[in-house]
């Protein structure tokens, strides 16, 4: 079983998309791309530095284009499809793209309004996020609870996301769990906690108006890591997620109990392959950062026809 995996936030950095561009038809994509987002990505992925393309209204439009982009090249040129697919936080808008939920001019339309509303809700509070590196979980959960932090992001391999108020992240980095490191994200916000409850409402008006298909591939969802097979509850769940925690050490168990034998992760990648090394330990990986990483992704998904 090849499990498709898009990234999230965080993922971006200055200049990726330009080897991309490259392509035949990369260009023209993805100004369509941008057009139906409401961001001028071409610009934001070729010319922009790291603090534009923070800013959460850009940063997620500009992954989950990339993620497009490299799912598109990589069935292009593999003679087989993947077998499953899920994303992490944005990342699921990529996903239900690759399962076939929505279009490709909904879903940048989708995390063009995603992105906007969770930008608006970042900026009402300061707040931000925190990445917990090792430890004792049960340690590192009551750490968080006494600073009124949330576990935001439950991603596997050892990792904890803090969200909440910066004054009490900046506590957390100054007295960390035992056995831990704390490394402030470049992220504008406390996302996938209730300060994101202005950005559901949004979100939710703006997916009333799709009408999603069932996947076909299979889709695992961040909110348990269960797979989903009905369109809407996907839509749904993807909704509902902006102010819940992701659960993305449930879906790399969920990959493991269900066989996976190798897991190709979307542009811009690294970041979900390096905690599958370490949750899935000798499942074969691979991370497309660049065009120059399709022929190992094709190769891993069952070579060219």
């Amino acid at each position: 079983m090849i499990v498709i995996v898009a990234p999230g936030q965080g993922s971006q950095a200055p200049g990726f998309l330009s080897p991309w561009l490259e392509l035949d038809g990369a260009r023209e994509r993805m100004t369509a791309f941008g057009e139906a987002a409401g961001v001028d990505l071409i610009a934001a992925g070729t010319e922009w530095d790291a603090d534009a393309i923070r800013d959460t209204a850009v940063a997620q439009p500009l992954i989950v284009a990339a993620s497009l982009l490299a799912y598109e090249s990589l069935i292009e040129h593999a003679v087989a499809i993947p077998d499953g697919v899920a994303g992490h936080s944005v990342g699921e808008v990529a996903a239900l793209y690759a399962a076939g939920v929505i279009g490709d001019t909904t879903a940048m339309h989708l995390v063009g309004i995603r992105g906007r509303a969770m930008a608006e809700a970042a900026a009402l509070e300061a707040t931000g996020m925190s990445a917990v590196i090792g430890g004792d979980e049960d340690e590192v959960l009551a750490a968080l609870a006494a600073l009124d932090l949330t576990a935001a992001n439950h991603n596997g391999g050892g990792q904890i996301v803090a969200a909440g108020p910066l004054d009490a992240l900046g506590k957390l980095a100054e007295q960390p769990p035992a056995g831990t490191r704390v490394i402030p994200l470049q992220v504008a916000g406390a996302f996938h906690t209730t300060y994101m409850a202005p950005a559901v409402e949004t979100l939710r008006s703006a997916a009333a108006e799709i009408i999603p298909s069932d996947p076909i591939l299979t889709l695992w969802t961040n909110h348990d890591g269960s797979t989903v097979s009905d369109g809407r509850q996907a839509l749904d769940l993807l909704v509902g997620q902006v102010a819940s925690p992701v659960r993305w050490d449930r879906c790399m168990a969920a990959f493991a109990a269900d066989g996976v034998t190798g897991i190709i992760e979307l542009a811009p990648g690294g970041t979900l392959v390096g905690l599958a090394k370490r949750a899935l330990k000798g499942v074969p990986t691979v991370a497309i950062k660049t065009p120059d990483d399709l022929s190992a992704a094709v190769e891993l998904l069952g070579g060219t026809a």
